[in-house]
């Protein structure tokens, strides 16, 4: 895939991190100049983000001013020099977009989940040159962010972006959306120039944890930041509890700690490759033992079918997961961390064991 990096992008820069504020949705011509003109003061911030058309949960509750909002939109851009994004979400939002010179568009997490959805937004869009940012899926699935991301890619657009917005769960923690920063990382693994902006508002849910995850962000080297702001957060027309103030939003970016992916200081390269090799090592022995363990795995198998057994067995799984969490404890070591890692192995172990059973009925099958 051909993706271009951000500095290529109309009027962007390369400062770090890029910075996108506005508020959660357009509510009024006054409100928007208002927050545009508060946030232009801080001269990290690039674009000007709002909401014209809210894809709500539940109808009877406010979904953006639609049309009567792109204007506003275009006279923030007029009056402060800001770029503007806005969302959309189907062919009619593009072309009423494109027609009031709106310089950016995001698709939000409700429509990517839908390849149909977005393959109408990225068709429209043949033969335009405009920057387009995906945000993730709710659900934490790689493909679907990476295939939408690769439609629009097809059709000829490469001023492409991903938002990290958190994925839905119905685990109840701090956060609104769970950040499972391993996915976009992944992400950023599989398509090494996509630029990758956090949404840390709806990653968040409540203004009081945003500047943390903006710090991780940064901590996990992505391009930007696109920070819900509001004049007045409490009396936002929606998602009051994670707008913060531009003055709020300053303070943050300020205090951000940004650090680089590499350094020129020799001593330091040298320090970190010989710490490489020994993590190189380990992993090897680690890989080792995992082949001798999957060798006496298949001798369970083998013993398990030989005695009619099957290859699932709910106690001895909760047995082990009980035993390995505790010796993690005492081991000083996370136990999620640990029980995540013997989920996957226990997974393979049981998809092994399977395997030996349905070869084994093959062959008896053949035989008759």
């Amino acid at each position: 895939m051909k993706i271009d990096k951000l500095s290529t992008w109309p009027k962007i820069d390369e400062k770090k991190p890029l910075v996108i504020a506005g508020p959660c949705s357009a509510e009024s011509e006054e409100q928007m100049l208002a927050i545009a003109h508060q946030v232009k003061e801080n001269d990290k911030v690039q674009v000007f983000r709002a909401g014209i058309w809210k894809p709500r949960t539940r109808p009877n509750t406010f979904e953006g001013v639609g049309l009567v909002g792109l204007p506003w939109l275009q006279k923030v851009k007029q009056e402060t020099g800001l770029l503007v994004t806005t969302e959309v979400a189907n062919a009619s939002h593009v072309e009423l977009a494109l027609k009031h010179d709106i310089d950016i568009l995001w698709i939000g997490a409700r429509t990517t989940v839908s390849p149909f959805a977005v393959q109408e937004i990225a068709d429209a869009l043949k033969g335009v040159d405009i920057p387009v940012m995906v945000k993730n899926p709710i659900n934490a699935d790689l493909a679907l962010w990476m295939g939408a991301i690769e439609r629009f890619n097809t059709v000829g657009l490469t001023k492409l972006a991903a938002i990290h917005r958190g994925f839905s769960s119905a685990e109840k923690t701090k956060y609104r959306n769970l950040p499972i920063w391993s996915i976009p990382i992944e992400l950023k693994r599989n398509l090494p120039d996509l630029p990758i902006i956090c949404d840390p508002s709806h990653i968040a849910g409540t203004r009081d944890l945003i500047a943390e995850v903006c710090q991780k962000a940064m901590d996990v080297n992505m391009e930007g930041l696109m920070v819900e702001t509001h004049i007045n957060p409490d009396k936002a027309l929606s998602d009051a509890k994670q707008q913060v103030t531009p003055a709020r939003l300053i303070e943050i970016i300020n205090n951000l700690s940004l650090r680089e992916e590499f350094s020129l200081d020799k001593n330091f390269e040298d320090t970190l490759d010989k710490l490489r090799m020994g993590i190189d090592k380990i992993d090897r022995e680690v890989m080792e033992l995992l082949r001798m363990r999957m060798n006496v795995v298949n001798e369970i198998g083998q013993t398990k079918k030989d005695n009619n057994v099957t290859p699932l067995q709910i106690g001895r799984m909760d047995q082990v997961m009980k035993e390995r969490c505790q010796l993690a404890s005492k081991m000083d070591l996370d136990e999620k961390y640990i029980e995540d890692i013997f989920h996957v192995i226990h997974t393979e172990s049981v998809r092994q064991q399977t395997k030996i059973m349905n070869d084994f009925n093959l062959k008896n099958k053949d035989k008759k």
